[in-house]
């Protein structure tokens, strides 16, 4: 009889423990099925359904209209080709400018003192028989200068200047063969030519006394070592040495005093040996224009002989 009521026990148990077991499996589906409703939004939460989801309208590509006109875009500007212009002749540059004349009154040319100053037949020095150069200096020993003579001291430096030149630019050795002269060694010299030649072949060669470029101290008879010409003739003309000073003595201020075929306007014979300092402006300008004589460049009357 116990055994039998143990085996309902057994037996009822067992039933209690299945009804239990399939409760809980009912909770575990039910739990699982709520929330894949909330999920997918059919379950609300706080537990009322909700409405099934309506389908959102499809989006539009349609502008929709504006309360505000858009914007004007601005008119794109279209290229305009302009036509190339035709070929002209280019300007010519413009020539430069003048440089400024020279100033012709810019020293005497009556004041002894002057580098300007013109000696001639018509033009004697002032005041010529008392008249000397305040001054003279010697040539340094340098300088060929057999008999001694003297230059005022800016000829003499733009002489020694130009034999330096000579020597070192064409290997030509020159000779300062005569320079200054007084008034009184001026009557020595005259009185000899006229001598040897008579008053018209001395007038020729000769100048004066109180007429000669000599005595103002700016004049030197050149020669030079080897030709063995002398202050005669046309001897020198033809030497490399008259050449180079043709070429360059005006670099230094020294112009040719009496040129082949001045002897109307000079009233000299072709002197090429004698030289004469007027400064580098003055004589660099005559050797520009290519005028001749100082006579011609100034107006001067010419002085073929003298006017008594």
């Amino acid at each position: 009889m116990s055994r039998l009521m143990d085996r309902r026990q057994r037996r009822s148990r067992r039933r209690v423990r299945g009804v239990l077991i399939g409760a809980a499996s009912l909770v575990v589906v039910a739990l699982l099925v709520g929330g894949a409703l909330v999920v997918t939004g059919v379950l609300h939460p706080a537990g009322g359904v909700l409405a099934a989801p309506t389908a959102l309208p499809a989006p539009s590509f349609t502008a929709a209209p504006s309360s505000s006109p858009a914007p004007t875009q601005p008119p794109v500007a279209s290229a305009t080709v302009s036509p190339a212009p035709s070929p002209s002749a280019s300007p010519e540059p413009a020539a430069p400018p003048a440089p400024p004349a020279f100033d012709r009154s810019a020293n005497s040319v009556d004041d002894p003192l002057s580098p300007w100053v013109v000696v001639n037949k018509l033009r004697p020095i002032q005041d010529g028989a008392d008249y000397g150069p305040p001054d003279l200096v010697d040539l340094p020993g340098d300088i060929p200068n057999p008999n001694g003579y003297q230059l005022r001291a800016d000829a003499a430096s733009a002489l020694v200047d130009m034999f330096h030149a000579a020597a070192g630019e064409a290997g030509i050795q020159l000779v300062a063969q005569s320079g200054y002269r007084s008034y009184s060694v001026q009557v020595r010299a005259y009185d000899y030519y006229v001598n040897s030649l008579g008053v018209e072949g001395a007038d020729l060669t000769s100048a004066r006394p109180g007429f000669s470029e000599h005595q103002t101290g700016m004049a030197m008879d050149i020669l030079d070592t080897v030709s063995g010409c002398s202050t005669d003739g046309r001897c020198f003309a033809n030497t490399p040495a008259y050449t180079w000073l043709q070429q360059n003595a005006h670099r230094f201020g020294y112009v040719l005093r009496y040129p082949d075929g001045g002897t109307p306007v000079t009233g000299y014979e072709f002197e090429p040996w004698h030289w004469r300092w007027v400064g580098v402006p003055l004589a660099t300008e005559l050797h520009t224009t290519g005028i001749p004589t100082l006579e011609e460049y100034f107006g001067l009357p010419a002085a073929p002989g003298y006017a008594g």
